[in-house]
């Protein structure tokens, strides 16, 4: 079995000021991922897993982390299960402060230089290094030892092989450099999205064991590899997550009150638990899109709207469903040019934002809009989602303008009704 980026302990985001079992579900999914893992090795009857990096999100808090990881591992002793790992950029030897001994079932990749296990039950060689510091910049696979013959060679590595799906690309190499080296597997670590970038060799990233934002939406978990006769005959996922992220749009065309939205979101949530959730709890961001009389009115209901899609998912069960965020994405059905022609305070603000791009402007907006935005945390501008805010970022002054423009349209309009 094959498995990688589990993230131990990982604080999941959109957990802020939300209570109830269901977010508690959540805080607690890495954990609950781990141990489907490990109960899903001992039942397949695998010879050996193979973790591929980033075992830990970073250093620990406390031991805790490392002493429910130790009892994973030891369950996996106790079944006569050997370990192979190795770690990444998030658990590399400079990151983890704190450590623990692990049971003699679990073997660790060196971080100094590549190294090669062999497996006593069968003819298998296991070759890997772990990352020494979390940024690693260079082609660790050039290193890697040749093949040995008469075995079934797998490599470990914990690669962005060249920046794939948006991740850092920490020891960078090529599917070419992979492919060329002779193994027979490559299992892979790093990029959060499972995908297998090629057959004999093959070459794996599982994906990680549990989504942990609404950006890591569908199924996670491990891949059961079978071999026979030193070739893969069968791989298959095995889901281990206990939380699924999801993104549902809705619709909301020709929707004239409140109360007809509340039943569309309530039908939305119905099909999706029944089509994407898998008997887990399924963690949403509700999308309201379409073109609506009722824009101006959902904007300036935001809170409102949010609490009843909140309400909508418990009615559903303790469990069942949970709402990360409600974004409101719908657009009124007014013409621009029609509202800049209009005699009153709406068309005034129309014209003035259409007219915004003057110097003097943007060099207000530079030195008010900065200093809020300079003292935002690293992580928050980093992984910042909102189209608003993220051209504030970049003081991309004419974005911002743009993008404030329908909203402050539509909140005149509201006050106005």
């Amino acid at each position: 079995m094959h498995a990688a980026d589990i993230h131990l302990d990982s604080p999941l985001k959109g957990l802020a000021g939300q209570e109830g079992a269901a977010a508690e579900r959540i805080r607690t999914a890495t954990r609950e991922a781990l141990d489907r893992l490990v109960g899903r090795a001992i039942e397949e009857r695998v010879a050996f897993l193979l973790l591929a990096g980033d075992i830990y999100d970073g250093d620990w808090r406390d031991y805790r982390t490392g002493l429910f990881f130790t009892a994973q591992m030891g369950r996996l002793k106790t079944a006569g299960i050997s370990v192979f790992l190795l770690h990444g950029n998030h658990d590399a030897e400079s990151q983890i402060t704190k450590r623990l001994e692990l049971p003699d079932n679990v073997r660790v990749f060196s971080a100094r230089k590549p190294q090669t296990f062999q497996l006593g039950s069968h003819p298998v060689a296991l070759h890997g290094q772990s990352f020494r510091q979390r940024e690693v910049t260079d082609n660790l696979v050039l290193a890697y030892p040749g093949p040995l013959p008469e075995h079934f060679n797998i490599g470990l590595l914990h690669t962005g092989l060249g920046g794939m799906g948006g991740h850092a690309n920490y020891a960078p190499c090529s599917l070419n450099d992979l492919i060329n080296k002779g193994y027979d597997y490559w299992a892979l670590g790093h990029v959060h999205k499972a995908e297998v970038l090629h057959q004999h060799p093959h070459v794996v990233f599982p994906g990680n064991l549990q989504g942990r934002h609404i950006r890591e939406t569908g199924a996670k978990g491990a891949t059961l590899v079978t071999v026979e006769d030193r070739a893969v005959v069968n791989l298959e996922s095995l889901p281990c997550d206990v939380v699924r992220w999801a993104q549902l749009p809705l619709a909301l065309d020709g929707a004239s009150s409140i109360a007809s939205i509340v039943e569309r979101l309530r039908a939305t949530l119905d099909q999706a638990v029944v089509e994407l959730a898998d008997g887990r709890l399924l963690a949403c961001r509700i999308l309201l899109q379409g073109r609506t009389d009722m824009h101006g009115q959902l904007l300036a209901s935001e809170d409102h709207l949010l609490a009843e899609a909140r309400n909508c998912a418990l009615s559903l069960g303790e469990e069942v469903c949970w709402i990360e965020k409600l974004v409101v994405a719908t657009q009124a059905p007014l013409d621009p040019q029609a509202l800049a022609e209009r005699e009153d305070a709406l068309g005034a603000l129309q014209r003035m934002l259409h007219e915004a791009g003057d110097e003097d402007l943007f060099s207000q907006m530079a030195a008010d809009i900065g200093q809020m935005v300079g003292k935002l945390p690293h992580e928050l501008r980093a992984e910042v989602e909102d189209p608003v805010l993220r051209a504030a970022i970049k003081s991309d002054h004419a974005a911002l303008i743009e993008a404030v423009a329908p909203y402050l349209s539509a909140r005149l309009i509201a006050e106005g009704n």
